[in-house]
C-alpha cells in the first residue's frame, strides 16, 4: 500500500476517537473500541459477498434438513472462509436500517455479533466487545461509530474502491491490514506512555488472531 494511503487511512481510524468517544471513555481507553471495531470492519468487508449465500445455507439446513444444530463445514464453504456469520445482518445494514433508538441498535448488532461462527466469538470475547457496544448505547454514540466504520471514504476492503468523490482506494491485503492494526496499537500505547514490550505482545495477540482468519481461507 502506498505510504500516503496508509497514513489516510490510519489518520481516519485515529479520529474516530477523538470524534465520537470523547465523552464516553478517558483518551487511555479509545482503543478498547477503535482496535476490535477495525477488527470487525475488516471481517464484516471480507463476508459481505457471501452473505446471501451464508443465508441460503442456513435457510436450507434449517427447513430441508431440519437441523437444529447448524453444520459448520457447508457454511464454511459458503462463505468461502473458515468463518460466517449467520446473522441478516452487516455494519453497513445494521447502519442503514438504524434509527435514533440506540436500543434496537445495541439488539440488532447484539444479534449480528451472536452469527458469527465460533472462532470469530472467541475474538470478540477476548475485546470483551459486547460490553462495549452497550456502553456505547447507553451513551448514544453507538450509530456515530457504526456510521465512521462503515464510511464510503475509506476502504477496509481487500478490493479495489471509489469513494463518492470518484477518488480510487486501494485494496487493503491481509499484510496491509497488519501494518494498519500494529499501527494503531503503536500510536495508542504512544498515547498511554506504554512500554515497547507491551505493544508487540499486544500486537501479536491480536494480529494472530484476525490474520489466522484471514490467511486460512
Amino acid at each position: 500500500m502506498d505510504q500516503s494511503v496508509h497514513n489516510k487511512l490510519i489518520s481516519f481510524i485515529w479520529g474516530i476517537a477523538d470524534d465520537c468517544l470523547r465523552d464516553v471513555y478517558v483518551r487511555g481507553k479509545y482503543r478498547d473500541v477503535i482496535l476490535p471495531m477495525v477488527v470487525l470492519r475488516r471481517l464484516d468487508t471480507l463476508l459481505e459477498p457471501s452473505k446471501d449465500a451464508v443465508l441460503e445455507e442456513v435457510k436450507f439446513q434449517k427447513e430441508e434438513m431440519g437441523a437444529t444444530e447448524l453444520d459448520d463445514a457447508p457454511l464454511k464453504a459458503a462463505s468461502s472462509y473458515v468463518f460466517y456469520n449467520t446473522s441478516k445482518w452487516t455494519l453497513k445494514s445494521l447502519f442503514n436500517t438504524a434509527t435514533n433508538n440506540q436500543q434496537i441498535l445495541l439488539a440488532n448488532f447484539e444479534e449480528y455479533l451472536l452469527g458469527f461462527s465460533d472462532n470469530v466469538k472467541e475474538i470478540i470475547e477476548c475485546f470483551n466487545l459486547h460490553a462495549q457496544i452497550r456502553h456505547m448505547a447507553s451513551k448514544q454514540v453507538l450509530l456515530d461509530v457504526v456510521e465512521k466504520f462503515v464510511s464510503p471514504y475509506i476502504n477496509l476492503t481487500p478490493e479495489v474502491a471509489e469513494d463518492p468523490d470518484g477518488n480510487k482506494m486501494p485494496a487493503l491485503t491481509n499484510l496491509g491490514m497488519g501494518y494498519v492494526f500494529e499501527e494503531l496499537i503503536r500510536k495508542f500505547n504512544e498515547e498511554n506512555n506504554e512500554e515497547a514490550g507491551e505493544h508487540f505482545i499486544m500486537s501479536s495477540s491480536y494480529l494472530s488472531n484476525e490474520c489466522h482468519l484471514q490467511n486460512a481461507a
